[in-house]
């Protein structure tokens, strides 16, 4: 396979692509290594990633349209398209809104154009979100559920690539796969997500903030367990012509934030001083995946408890930080 991975530098999308290599498949990597969040740590995943043979990457902005379909065409035996870049995070876009439409709407549009150019194309899978599923309160979250009244402009970018790939897939016959990660944690994480922002504030000895007062929960998946699941889909065989399914990639097991909390704080042997606050906008109360499609159609089965994966997410930020 020639697999190309959009936003390569990136959390969910370095993991993928070193679980290709370490196959022995070919990666084209892309990402803009933006300051989002620190660059560094994007320049570390990819220093990783370009010791292993095979791995070939071009820093290019998703939405810039002649790059993009100028790499395309340098390199038609891709056969895989891994779109994964994208704008993250809920708060940022009340203060940046634009940034997400450039990004995760213009961005899907350009990819889908490229994918259109690859005559050996057989499937173009991208990120969503568990985001889509907004206000709704009947759970776990299911694919055949409502997905139209996102709470934050982040969630409704995600849900709008989803019908801009469905127009594609009955317009232009591609074969698609869209997947909604649930709450992705582990190693080389995000530092704009919880776990990194809790740890980092204990061992600081600064106080977290903890929303709704810790009335939450979330569907906190291990990000091999996630990747599980895109190496499975990377790798189907089967994949018609104009079809487009999305499928959860979730724990399929809800925890409180209050216990997710609790076992950072024995992994770190420290304790957290928490800072009660209101619910913030954009955000949702609970996430409970329904993963039953992507275990038929994948043999998707999330092995790691956050008990697992929490010490591994502790001993290597305090490995890479180095603050044993």
């Amino acid at each position: 396979m020639s697999v190309l991975i959009t936003g390569s530098a990136g959390f969910i999308g370095y993991h993928l692509a070193a679980r290709l290599l370490a196959a022995g498949e070919r990666v084209i990597g892309i990402d803009n290594v933006n300051d989002y969040y620190d660059p560094a740590l994007k320049r570390a995943r990819l220093a990783r990633l370009q010791t292993q043979p095979g791995f070939a990457f071009h820093r290019l902005d998703v939405a810039d349209d002649d790059g993009i379909l100028g790499l395309v065409a340098r390199h038609p035996e891709i056969d895989r398209i891994v779109h994964l870049a994208a704008q993250a995070g809920v708060r940022y876009s009340l203060s940046n809104p634009l940034v997400y439409v450039e990004s995760n709407v213009r961005g899907q549009v350009v990819l889908l154009e490229a994918a259109r150019k690859l005559g050996k194309l057989k499937k173009f899978i991208y990120a969503s979100s568990s985001s889509v599923y907004g206000a709704n309160t009947k759970q776990p979250y299911s694919v055949d559920d409502r997905a139209d009244r996102p709470v934050s402009l982040y969630a409704a970018t995600k849900r709008a690539g989803e019908l801009i790939t469905e127009s594609y897939c009955r317009s232009y016959g591609l074969s698609c796969i869209g997947m909604r990660f649930f709450t992705v944690y582990g190693p080389w994480g995000r530092p704009d997500m919880a776990l990194y922002l809790f740890t980092d504030a204990i061992l600081a000895g600064r106080p977290i903030k903890v929303f709704n007062n810790g009335e939450m929960s979330r569907d906190f998946t291990y990000i091999d367990d996630t990747v599980a699941g895109l190496v499975a889909a990377v790798g189907e065989p089967s994949a018609a012509p104009g079809d487009h399914r999305i499928y959860n990639l979730g724990n399929n097991r809800p925890e409180t934030l209050l216990d997710f909390i609790a076992t950072l704080e024995r992994a770190l042997g420290r304790t957290a001083v928490k800072e009660m606050m209101p619910m913030q906008v954009g955000d949702v109360v609970s996430t409970y995946a329904d993963i039953e499609a992507a275990r038929r159609d994948f043999g998707f089965e999330p092995k790691t408890p956050i008990g697992e994966g929490i010490p591994r997410f502790v001993a290597w930020y305090r490995e890479y930080h180095g603050r044993g």
